[in-house]
């Protein structure tokens, strides 16, 4: 589980183009500030769409960038909803907040979210997230290794139903590309639904590398059957 350290081989170069990101949070002294420490990154993240609500992830740029960043708080009460609709179009969704409360990371991580961040954790946690997100590797920065360290709940990872469905087809299907089209998602929208069940795990301390660890992780918590497969 990586923490908040990156290496050289560990940057957004790996990804072959420049990191995308749209950014959601309705304090544009915030948006202001996360441009700045994107745009002298090394290399730089390209905030390609920002905005006070989550309109902007659906339309013009927004829609196809490779990190969404999310502040919880957009009104009232934390915007779970908007999370769970990101997360299940198969979006890599920061979430990124005031609260450092261990129940409210944890919810987020249960809908989805690839991680929490508190916003007090500062710029060098907020680039190292997104860096990984695009390139589907774990990050727990210190407000969410705190929340998973004390939580008393069982070890097995809460599945959004959308991880559990793409799962299950894959353990089925010979490939990827069965499942996308079976599904009638993309195929990188199918590797994204599996990389962050593998998140999950490592998380939780049960790392899954490959598939067939994952077919056993998956059958020990019940969570298919084999019946399902």
């Amino acid at each position: 589980m990586e923490t908040g350290s990156e290496t050289g081989s560990e940057t957004g170069q790996e990804t072959g183009h420049s990191i995308t990101a749209t950014v959601i949070d309705d304090h544009p002294v915030v948006i202001s500030g996360v441009r700045a420490w994107c745009g002298s990154a090394d290399p730089p993240i390209d905030v390609a769409a920002a905005g006070p609500d989550v309109g902007v992830a659906w339309s013009g740029p927004g829609r196809s960038t490779d990190v969404v960043v999310l502040d919880l708080q957009l009104g009232d009460a934390p915007a779970y909803r908007d999370l769970e609709r990101l997360v299940d179009d198969g979006r890599q969704v920061i979430v990124y907040t005031m609260r450092d409360d261990a129940e409210t990371a944890l919810t987020c991580m249960d809908i989805g979210a690839f991680t929490f961040l508190a916003k007090a954790e500062g710029p060098s946690h907020l680039v190292a997230a997104m860096r990984a997100a695009a390139e589907n590797r774990p990050y727990t920065p210190p407000a969410l290794g705190g929340a998973l360290g004390t939580d008393t709940r069982s070890q097995r990872p809460r599945l959004s139903p959308r991880e559990s469905e793409v799962l299950v087809e894959w353990f089925r299907c010979e490939s990827k590309d069965m499942v996308a089209q079976k599904l009638n998602v993309t195929v990188r929208s199918v590797s994204t639904y599996i990389d962050r069940v593998r998140i999950k795990y490592a998380n939780a301390g049960r790392p899954a590398p490959t598939k067939a660890a994952l077919v056993a992780r998956a059958i020990q918590d019940g969570l298919v059957q084999l019946d399902d497969l």
